[in-house]
């Protein structure tokens, strides 16, 4: 038995062909998480002691996804016999043999359905004392989805699938949602009398219903609030509907929470990431996988965050972050690349047409503009001078840069690591820096500056360059 005497079956194990896809239709991703991601997350917040996941198209692959996040759901393999029927007897065959209670039946592919929806559907399941309580909906277009058939009196009579329904039945617009709840001894009853008699040749879960309805026993159905709630997603087109939706539904959760989303269209938010109130975020801005956002931040325009940490009052516009750490008060952007291992202190600055890798970056320390930090360990109030670039690479390893507190760079310094600057060191402008510098020290490398009169109208007679000199020369 279950705590709350329910046990979930999530169906995943169908090819998905329309996707034409080597991925599995429920890994593909909205908001961050794989369709049945979504369909289990919101399943396993109704408490059931049961989950399990029926699983047969690329095993493996969906197996190894589930262990990663989902590592409570329980595996269980459909055999050669198609359909979702056998899908759910295989499932039932897992449950312990004492267990009498519900069985809350999930697709995969439908991964919009909120906890709420469920609950109200185990309620109309109980309150009607039915047999079977199926998820419905109206839709416009019922293209594509089995419609429920009801009797004269408005009860379900039967589910028929579009492929086998006649054209009165394909003009009904209510449709099965492939969501169902069963009373579990009777699901096991008339699962075993269901035949593989169809345009298919499978055994449909839907023909439970109809031989339900045949032996007298009760049949409810609770019509979504929400349709969208009911989308299954089976071509990429439908992928990015869910997508767009479920998006919305986020974007409008963060505004209530305070937020601030300038352009919910053009703003994408994966179900994993979290902002604080007073947040900013201008268009074309996406803050995806486990992002956290402080207080008082302003994010975009034009900015991706992978899995970042944004601290207070930080702004960070045009830019591409992966695994970052931002400080609070710091300033990033426009055009930065941050790649991960990447953490700037409070109030500092990494600027335009920078990249930085597994770099950390001290309090109140600048890369304002065109360099490259990659291994490099920076104290606190460093400024790096334009195009700043830390030689970490060696053909065969990368090595460490090291700098200290309050270190000045020229315009154009070239770090080769491994190498140390000390407290306070400076820099000349184009310097080559391959040695230790002290603290304190200036480290040049650059040659004192010759200049040879008369070159240009000599080796560049007739140019534009040689007439200017001339001309400048006559008028000294």
């Amino acid at each position: 038995m279950t705590e709350n005497n329910l046990a979930i079956i999530v169906l995943a194990a169908g090819q998905g062909t329309r996707m034409k896809s080597r991925l599995p239709k429920v890994l593909h991703e909205i908001s961050g998480r794989p369709l049945v991601g979504h369909v289990l997350t919101t399943a396993t917040a109704l408490g059931a002691d049961i989950v399990e996941v029926v699983v047969r198209h690329e095993r493996d692959q969906v197996v190894a996804a589930l262990a990663e996040s989902y590592p409570a759901a329980r595996i269980v393999d459909q055999d050669e016999i198609p359909g979702t029927g056998r899908a759910v007897q295989v499932a039932l065959d897992e449950l312990p043999d004492e267990f009498g209670g519900d069985v809350l039946v999930l697709s995969g592919d439908v991964p919009l359905l909120e906890t709420s929806t469920l609950r109200a559907l185990i309620d109309a399941h109980h309150a009607a004392h039915a047999a079977a309580t199926l998820l419905s909906a109206h839709l416009a277009d019922p293209t594509g989805y089995g419609r429920v058939i009801r009797d004269a009196e408005g009860g379900v009579a039967r589910i028929v699938e579009q492929k086998d329904a006649t054209p009165d039945e394909a003009a009904v617009t209510e449709i099965n949602a492939g969501v169902y709840v069963f009373r579990a001894p009777l699901l096991r009853t008339f699962l075993a009398r269901v035949d593989q008699n169809n345009a298919q040749g499978e055994m449909y879960l839907t023909d439970v219903i109809g031989l339900l309805r045949e032996a007298n026993q009760p049949v409810a159905a609770e019509v979504a609030d929400d349709v969208a709630a009911t989308f299954g997603v089976n071509d990429r087109a439908q992928l990015a509907e869910a997508g767009r939706v479920l998006n919305a539904r986020i974007v409008r959760h963060w505004q209530r929470e305070g937020v601030t989303i300038v352009d919910p269209a053009t703003t994408w938010i994966d179900d994993d990431a979290t902002l604080a109130p007073d947040v900013t975020v201008l268009p074309n801005t996406q803050i995806l996988r486990a992002t956290t956002i402080a207080a008082g931040a302003t994010i975009g325009p034009d900015t991706t965050l992978v899995d970042c940490e944004v601290g207070e009052d930080a702004v960070v516009r045009r830019t591409d972050a992966n695994l970052a750490v931002i400080g609070a008060n710091a300033t990033v952007g426009p055009f930065s690349y941050l790649r991960a291992g990447t953490v700037l202190g409070e109030g500092g600055k990494i600027g335009a047409y920078v990249e930085t890798k597994n770099a950390q970056i001290g309090e109140g320390s600048k890369v304002p503009h065109l360099s490259y930090v990659g291994d490099a360990t920076i104290g606190r109030g460093v400024n790096l001078g334009a195009s700043t670039i830390t030689a970490n690479y060696d053909d065969v390893n990368k090595h460490r840069t090291e700098i200290g507190d309050e270190v000045h760079t020229g315009s154009h310094t070239v770090l080769v690591a491994p190498v140390r600057l000390g407290a306070g060191a400076k820099t000349g402008a184009g310097a080559v820096v391959r040695k230790d510098v002290p603290a304190g020290a200036l480290a040049m490398s650059v040659a004192p500056q010759r200049n040879i009169e008369g070159w240009v109208e000599k080796n560049r007679a007739g140019t534009g360059a040689a007439d200017a000199a001339t001309r400048a020369r006559s008028a000294e």
